[in-house]
């Protein structure tokens, strides 16, 4: 019995030299594997490398360039319509009167183009129904919008 004890006191006192050793290296060696992976390119600076870069300076110019082209070109009313304000005048939505519907249309037809334009421009909400300004699309231009009030205008007369 007294045998087993002293191997297995030789082996604990082994397993705690081994244990020390390696705890005392590991600072050094963190450094060293940390310094290998940074250089190589095969370690966290190529995990973390950028995948794609946006040119944001093109990619300006180039929105500046479409909003150029839109305002100086002739907006097609048809097309805005089409995007913008036919979910509710073409159905009646919310009061909206629809596109060919003379009736609804001759009242506010009546009260001038520039009435429209600022019903269309700012909003408006009146007893017969509510017109989000813009169409609730607030990207859109002022001058696109008086081209789809245009069209519409010419359709419902």
């Amino acid at each position: 019995m007294k045998s087993y004890l002293i191997i297995f006191h030789l082996a604990l006192v082994l397993f705690g030299f081994i244990f020390v050793e390696h705890h005392l290296d590991t600072p050094g060696r963190t450094e060293a594997d940390r310094e290998s992976m940074m250089s190589d390119g095969s370690g966290i600076a190529a995990r973390i490398a950028a995948v794609g870069q946006i040119k944001t300076a093109q990619a300006q110019s180039s929105t500046t360039t479409q909003v150029a082209s839109t305002t100086e070109a002739a907006v097609d009313g048809q097309k805005v319509y089409q995007s913008a304000c036919i979910a509710c005048h073409g159905a009646g939505v919310a009061g909206a009167p629809m596109v060919g519907n003379a009736a609804a249309w001759a009242d506010r037809i009546a009260a001038g183009n520039d009435s429209l334009y600022a019903n269309a421009i700012d909003g408006l909400v009146g007893s017969s129904g509510v017109m989000p300004a813009k169409g609730g699309n607030p990207t859109l231009s002022d001058a696109e919008v008086k081209a789809a009030v245009d069209h519409m205008v010419s359709q419902s007369q």
